[in-house]
């Protein structure tokens, strides 16, 4: 037009480009500062999180956006979260592997393991968790310096009692996880074991995908200057994840909102009975008599 004196009109037709588009002016709504200034506190919050799961705890603070245009705008704003590539493993032999022997409803299976960190002097930092692989809750994330077989059933013996006995416990086999105190223990409570097969932790996936968000979204992220300032943020963590983190395996659902959203326990299932199972005190009269 300013080259050779054209109309609109005539420009546009030469060029075959619409006069309702070539007028058009971007409106930009009045909620989009608001939405993107949260945005950017959950992006600076959560660095490991995609935008999905963003889109997903705008909607539950009360936004109402659909998933494309968080899209449009993690891409415009230029968030990026960077993908590591992970090799091909084979799916595993095993027969108490998770791809072959599944979770079915709350307390069915627990996952348990442990993760290494070290605190700000270099101290070794040992992280037991324990997850059930159905709804994803996360029932234990204890640091402490060593965790010994008795450490592990005072655990268990605490959330039993709150949670109810599960039907099994998935572990590699690790000696922490076969020894003698902890399996006889396990034994005498009825619980089931899963030892997964050496050399394929894959098939401990719900425990190692929840070490993996673990390990990305807290131990490498906070600096623990000692022991007490790792149970503190442990407890923060374990609480978001459960309560706040979206889940994208539960439909974008909590863990507590999924467990809660579940039927009651089967029969069985239900918190140990006083005297049901040994008592810590009582396995280690067991050790010291050799049984």
């Amino acid at each position: 037009m300013s080259e050779f004196a054209l109309s609109e009109r005539r420009a546009c037709r030469l060029v075959g480009q619409n006069r309702s588009t070539q007028r058009y002016l971007l409106e930009i709504p009045a909620d989009e500062p608001v939405i993107l200034a949260r945005m950017q506190a959950l992006v600076r919050k959560h660095p490991r999180y995609g935008y999905r799961r963003i889109w997903a705890l705008l909607r539950r603070e009360g936004f109402q956006v659909n998933r494309k245009r968080i899209y449009r705008l993690w891409k415009r704003e230029g968030y990026k979260v960077p993908q590591v590539q992970h090799k091909r493993r084979r799916l595993g032999s095993g027969e108490n592997g998770c791809a072959r022997f599944r979770p079915e409803y709350p307390n069915h299976i627990w996952a348990w393991d442990f993760i290494f960190d070290r605190d700000e002097r270099c101290r070794s930092l040992k992280w037991l968790t324990v997850i059930d692989e159905f709804t994803r809750e996360c029932h234990t994330l204890r640091p402490e310096r060593h965790l010994t077989s008795l450490d592990v059933i005072d655990e268990l013996i605490r959330l039993m009692n709150q949670k109810g006995a599960p039907a099994h416990v998935r572990s590699d086999n690790g000696p922490e996880f076969i020894a003698k105190a902890i399996r006889n223990w396990l034994a005498r409570a009825q619980v089931g074991t899963l030892y997964v097969e050496p050399g394929a932790p894959w098939e401990n996936g719900y425990a190692e995908a929840f070490q993996s968000r673990l390990r990305d979204e807290l131990l490498n992220v906070e600096s623990f200057a000692n022991l007490r300032e790792a149970q503190a943020l442990a407890r923060i963590w374990k609480r978001d994840y459960n309560v706040e983190r979206p889940h994208s395996s539960l439909g974008y659902l909590t863990p507590a909102e999924f467990a809660a959203r579940q039927p009651d326990l089967p029969l069985g299932d239900m918190p140990l009975a006083p005297g049901q199972a040994p008592t810590s005190n009582e396995q280690r009269t067991l050790i010291a008599a050799g049984t």
